[in-house]
């Protein structure tokens, strides 16, 4: 209980003392620590920081740049790696939560977390499921596994809206079909 105490006020001091992004977006700290506590509350979070960075460039287009390499710190790596999981892990611990942390795309996709798989992702007993926050995988054929991931900001009827990074050397949002996904995760419930 300390350890998360400590990572929340940690974060709750990153915020109120660098409350701007490298590209001058304002990110909001957390207004308290009893304010935050449920699920939907920790979502709408996770959206606001992630929204916040959209903009952010690499400074090469080889994966690299000063935001950028942040988001490859966060998980133990340096510049030059692929950072898709990266800026999701990272989104993630702004709002607190110590996982997921890695920046291998099918590590964000372990079986207690991933609520579906495959043609399963386009069933819409599925699509009520998605919710904002959660993490979406596409699968990448060449590679033969989910080799890009990104948060889902919205849901629209057959369709994601996302924030995503390392798309176009860049974090942007996106509107994706629901029948180019691969797999679904939950990190917050």
């Amino acid at each position: 209980m300390a350890t998360m105490y400590s990572l929340l006020f940690g974060i709750l001091f990153t915020a109120v003392c660098g409350n701007l992004d490298a590209i001058h977006h304002i990110v909001s700290p957390p207004t308290s620590l009893g304010q935050e506590n449920d699920a939907h509350s920790m979502r709408v979070r996770i959206i606001e920081i992630a929204t916040a960075e959209i903009g952010v460039r690499e400074a090469t287009g080889n994966n690299d740049g000063e935001r950028v390499e942040v988001y490859l710190a966060y998980t133990g790596l340096g510049k030059g790696h692929a950072w898709c999981a990266a800026f999701v892990s990272w989104c993630y611990a702004q709002a607190g939560f110590p996982e997921p942390r890695n920046a291998w795309s099918p590590a964000l996709f372990p079986n207690a977390r991933t609520y579906c798989r495959g043609n399963a992702c386009r069933d819409s007993k599925t699509s009520v499921r998605i919710k904002p926050a959660d993490v979406f995988g596409i699968y990448g054929y060449g590679a033969k596994r989910i080799n890009h991931v990104g948060l889902v900001q919205g849901i629209e009827p057959n369709y994601i809206l996302t924030v995503e990074g390392n798309v176009e050397n860049r974090v942007l949002a996106k509107r994706r079909h629901l029948s180019t996904i691969n797999a679904f995760s939950n990190w917050i419930e």
